[in-house]
């Protein structure tokens, strides 16, 4: 619930407004999922809540540590028995939280493990935000903070547009974990309808788009979707995300040996870009076992490539190299390894989620 709905729930239980104020901070600051461990609210409210509300929390079931410190990985279990991923990535002072949105995803991009499940559920709100104070959690026990939230994980968030959007506005709260806008990241495959309405929202978050190749043909064989949405309409919406919000856009270039790394392709991509106000991210594609149907590029070609794109873009360039290739840090990898040994949870029929 947001504070304008957990105020209009407390005072319809006869209590006063400033209550709301009060399960903001045990929910979304503490994390505390136990109603009758707020002890600043009465013995009786406390009985009465626990007759009509829960706290929904999620199990972790599984988590795994890079050898380099640089990344942990989190597999929870939702109440259905369904299993997502979140990842804490380190980097600096730097302490970013990677949110899955959906369990599996819908839009099958040939190099995604998390495509090869398919689309099984969408996320509620709740639900992600509870990802995040997991994890702020576990930060906390190493004496670290969150600092930066960015929407990466399984799923495409704006095709489960309004929980993800309600679940930014949350872990904004003061009361809660405090993220600003200008630290969260909302990232998609380039549904467009979702980009439009997300520049409309107040929500001052940014945006990164995964381009991962220069011509329509090429990006339709690794990425379904721009059989619908074609490169030209992402720009597009990038240049009109930031007339309305005022922020450049990343696009995201993931780098396929031989198929997306040629030095047509940093030409082309440069070109591309040239008129748009963005940043450009690239990665080096992080494989998915001996069975991978790509390859990561070679050291000189990621050189080669961000040379040439140097040379002809006016805009910030990056690497993102992978800070967890031995823990398979790609999403949905964890997943399919717990597949074969994963127990199903019984569904959870209870009162309305707080």
């Amino acid at each position: 619930m947001l504070p304008e709905e957990l105020r209009a729930f407390v005072t319809q239980m006869g209590q006063p407004a400033y209550r709301a104020d009060q399960l903001c901070a045990w929910i979304y600051g503490k994390g505390e999922a136990d109603i009758n461990a707020m002890t600043n609210l009465s013995k009786q409210f406390r009985e009465e809540l626990q007759q009509v509300a829960w706290v929904s929390q999620l199990r972790e079931v599984e988590r795994q540590e890079a050898r380099n410190g640089e990344a942990v990985k989190f597999l929870f279990a939702l109440p259905t028995g369904e299993q997502i991923e979140a990842v804490l990535i380190v980097d600096g002072t730097r302490r970013t939280v990677c949110l899955s949105s959906q369990v599996g995803c819908p839009l099958d991009c040939k190099f995604c493990a998390t495509g090869k499940m398919g689309f099984i559920a969408n996320l509620e709100a709740g639900q992600i935000v509870d990802q995040l104070l997991h994890i702020v959690r576990f930060a906390q026990a190493r004496d670290e903070r969150i600092t930066n939230v960015v929407m990466m994980g399984m799923g495409e968030p704006l095709l489960n547009f309004d929980p993800v959007v309600r679940a930014l506005h949350l872990m904004r709260l003061e009361e809660g974990a405090a993220i600003g806008g200008r630290k969260i990241t909302v990232s998609t495959a380039g549904y467009v309808p979702g980009i439009l309405k997300l520049a409309h929202e107040d929500l001052n978050v940014g945006l990164a788009i995964s381009l991962n190749a220069t011509t329509d043909a090429q990006r339709q064989e690794i990425m379904p979707i721009n059989r619908k949405y074609k490169i030209a309409d992402l720009l597009d919406a990038a240049r009109q995300f930031y007339e309305l919000r005022g922020r450049r856009v990343t696009f995201e270039y993931v780098l396929l040996d031989g198929v997306t790394d040629s030095e047509e392709d940093a030409l082309r991509l440069a070109a591309l870009t040239r008129d748009v106000p963005c940043k450009i991210n690239l990665i080096p594609y992080n494989e998915l076992g001996p069975d991978s149907l790509f390859r990561r590029p070679s050291p000189g070609r990621l050189t080669r490539f961000r040379q040439l794109l140097e040379a002809r873009a006016n805009v910030t360039i990056t690497v993102r190299e992978s800070r967890g290739r031995d823990i398979d840090a790609a999403c949905g990898q964890l997943y399919q390894q717990q597949q074969v040994k994963r127990s199903r949870l019984q569904p959870q029929h209870l009162a309305p989620v707080l």
